[in-house]
């Protein structure tokens, strides 16, 4: 049986040349199809990294009660002093809480691409802020003074955006802002936003109130203590979440939206390829009609015959599988996008093309190549010997 298997399918593969055409059907629909399912997966990808490296375990977040985001909380000042002295705060040396309430507004500004307005945000932070956030660092300039309308941007923005480089000016309700250094933090969510003094911040934005106040934990055991004193204050309405749980949902619905778009799209090309596949392989198979015969009638049985399709299949579906992985590593891992949403404005992030999603786009394929070859195989099988000598 295994002899039957080997020469069979080496006959048959040796005939691929011969049916190049056809062939490529299958390798194109494949290729097609998997650089589709594997770019935006990418984007998945790529988001959900930018936003998970934001977060700290060590890290809390609180907003006002039953809101989702930061753009639509708000925190009374007298709110905010308790938050900041609740108990598992971590002191710095002075015994002062490190923590910063903040606010975020948003100010459109043309992207560099296309010119056309998109939005920016702008984040006021606390003189703590450097502390609570010790991944961000100036890479250029200095840093804000407070009480100055000054800004710093973040390296992604600074990338995408016109008119934020070090000494440009740009206008923030009605008030002219200098851009005085760059920063970055480590490819995170932060680095898509521009940063200024608080109290300056509010000021520009006619605001009293803050939106959110993050603290630093003396640990991340902390935070159970931390939560069920704001939780079970009478005087507070509030949301206590870990950094990272609160921008893993913030990602949540743009990743569902994403993933549907890829195995919704990726499995309307699918059955495209399949049925391509599946034409180019009756082709083959009623092309080899006297020569499959043939070794029915010499005693090479049904089965060799079924496995040889079904390796051409595979193998075909390998080849486009490989090659439209391949082209989505080549041409989109590493690229810049940037997304705009009710909850994050302007987030941008790099597109990125893991093992994982190169050896799915592969088992897609393989999958496609399965379907395929199923029922020519089957065909295959069943072509009558005698009426196939016959007819040729």
């Amino acid at each position: 049986m295994l002899k039957q298997v080997t020469a069979v399918t080496a006959m048959n593969l040796r005939a691929i040349p011969q049916r190049m055409g056809t062939s490529w059907v299958i390798v194109i629909g494949i290729a097609v199809t998997v650089a589709v399912l594997v770019s935006v997966l990418a984007m998945v990808a790529g988001f959900s990294k930018t936003l998970s490296s934001t977060g700290r375990p060590d890290r809390v977040i609180v907003l006002r009660g039953g809101s989702n985001a930061e753009l639509n909380s708000t925190i009374s000042r007298d709110n905010t002093i308790n938050i900041m002295d609740a108990p598992g705060v971590k002191k710095d040396a002075d015994g002062k809480p490190i923590a910063s309430a903040e606010m975020v507004a948003v100010v459109a500004l043309p992207l560099k691409k296309t010119g056309t307005p998109a939005n920016l945000t702008v984040r006021g932070i606390g003189a703590k802020a450097p502390e609570l956030r010790p991944e961000i660092h100036l890479v250029a300039g200095r840093m804000f003074q407070p009480a100055l309308r000054e800004l710093i941007v973040g390296h992604a923005a600074a990338v995408q955006f016109q008119g934020v480089s070090i000494g440009s000016h740009i206008s923030v309700r009605n008030t002219e802002w200098t851009v005085v250094g760059e920063f970055e933090s480590n490819g995170d969510a932060h680095e898509s936003e521009m940063m200024g003094d608080i109290e300056t911040v509010l000021s520009a934005f006619r605001r009293n109130l803050f939106q959110s106040v993050t603290v630093m934990l003396d640990a991340p055991e902390a935070f159970a203590q931390f939560k069920d004193k704001l939780t079970t204050d009478p005087t507070l309405m509030v949301d206590v979440k870990r950094e990272p749980d609160y921008y893993a949902e913030q990602s949540n619905r743009l990743n569902k939206l994403l993933n549907f778009l890829a195995f919704g799209v990726g499995g309307i090309m699918a059955i495209g390829a399949v049925f391509g596949a599946l034409n180019t392989m009756y082709s083959a198979v009623s092309a080899r009609a006297l020569e499959i015969a043939t070794l029915r009638a010499i005693g090479f049985g049904a089965g060799p015959v079924v496995v040889s399709v079904f390796v051409e299949a595979l193998l075909l579906s390998l080849i486009g599988g490989a090659i439209g992985a391949g082209a989505a590593w080549l041409f989109f891992n590493g690229n810049t996008l940037n997304t705009l949403g009710a909850n994050f404005t302007q987030v941008v992030f790099h597109l990125t093309v893991t093992p994982q999603l190169l050896l799915s786009g592969i088992i897609w394929s393989c999958f496609i190549g399965v379907l395929g070859g199923l029922f020519p195989a089957i065909r295959a099988a069943r072509l009558p010997v005698a009426a196939a000598l016959r007819a040729t």
